[in-house]
């Protein structure tokens, strides 16, 4: 009978994985000693357990693992060696743009926006304080601290209003009800 209650079926446990005999505890615990990757040496003092005698479930204690990943790691001392308890980077993503794409897009970084395409000219790029300018710069430019350039509306979208940045009190894009809320709302930045 088994421990089931039915005649014929057997469990049994596997048998661990015999560790690489060339490598006594001593010499797996100089090679944890000499590791300067943390994880190799918890792995290597997990495997000198091993090698010791002791039980896979207190060796596997010893490196903080189960006895599922100990095991892993056995086969891959095996096969690799110390090396092999280091972990390997993984491989990513692969790519999706290839060489010759990757290099037509870094061509087109180094040569920054289309003036007519963006609605950039030369004037607003010099007029705008830039954030890899010294604050003071933009203080006498403004006559305000940090503030840049003063607001304009744009024809193109009289009920949006555009901020400068932190602190610019209403909401970048932010609508209005009516030309009157956003004519009280200029006169209150102002």
């Amino acid at each position: 009978m088994s421990q089931w209650g039915k005649p014929g079926w057997r469990f049994a446990m596997g048998s661990p994985v015999p560790v690489r005999s060339d490598y006594t505890s001593r010499e797996l615990r100089a090679l944890a000693k000499r590791s300067r990757d943390a994880a190799q040496a918890r792995r290597l003092l997990s495997l000198a357990a091993v090698v010791d005698g002791a039980s896979r479930a207190e060796a596997a204690r010893i490196g903080g693992m189960d006895r599922q990943t100990l095991r892993d790691w056995v086969h891959r001392f095996d096969e690799e060696g110390p090396d092999g308890l280091i972990n390997h980077p993984a491989p990513g993503a692969t790519p999706k743009l290839n060489k010759k794409q990757k290099a037509s897009l870094a061509a087109l970084v180094e040569q920054g926006p289309i003036p007519a395409f963006r609605s950039v000219s030369p004037q607003r790029c010099l007029r705008r304080p830039s954030i890899y300018r010294p604050a003071r710069d933009a203080k006498e430019r403004s006559g305000a601290p940090s503030a840049g350039p003063p607001l304009r509306m744009s024809a193109s979208a009289p009920a949006r209003r555009r901020t400068a940045g932190a602190g610019g009190g209403v909401a970048a894009g932010a609508d209005f009800a009516s030309a009157a809320t956003r004519d009280a709302m200029m006169a209150r930045r102002a």
